[in-house]
């Protein structure tokens, strides 16, 4: 399996972001968080390549933007933008890699699920 180059995962992350962008209920959370789109594009092919090519070119804090908007982003969200991401990395690529990018962000979504929703000393956000 031959991994995605970085104007791969670049592709990916506008084709992705468009679809996010169009739909009912992930795109106005994002319309009223992200001020420069062309700029966020950038940042995320960025942490897609670290992710998965271990590029190092991602700088960020990725669990810091989310809890900077825990209160905007609700638990069933996180199945819609896996099921866009998913949509899009079968249109883009062949049935192995798209798997593989599947189960990354299906890793990466869990662990935001927990680090944002799960509290031991009170209610569990992340089975509403």
């Amino acid at each position: 399996m031959t991994p995605p180059t970085h104007d791969d995962l670049r592709a990916l992350v506008h084709d992705f972001y468009a679809a996010v962008r169009a739909d009912a209920e992930l795109g106005p959370l994002f319309e009223g968080v992200v001020a420069d789109w062309p700029e966020h594009l950038e940042r995320l092919t960025d942490f897609w390549s670290s992710v998965l090519l271990g590029s190092g070119r991602y700088k960020g804090d990725p669990f810091g933007a989310h809890v900077a908007i825990r209160d905007r982003i609700r638990p069933e969200l996180f199945a819609r933008w896996l099921a866009l991401w998913g949509a899009a990395t079968e249109r883009r690529f062949p049935p192995p890699v798209a798997a593989a990018l599947q189960a990354r962000a299906a890793r990466i979504a869990a662990s935001l699920q927990a680090g944002l929703f799960f509290r031991p000393d009170g209610p569990d956000r992340s089975a509403a």
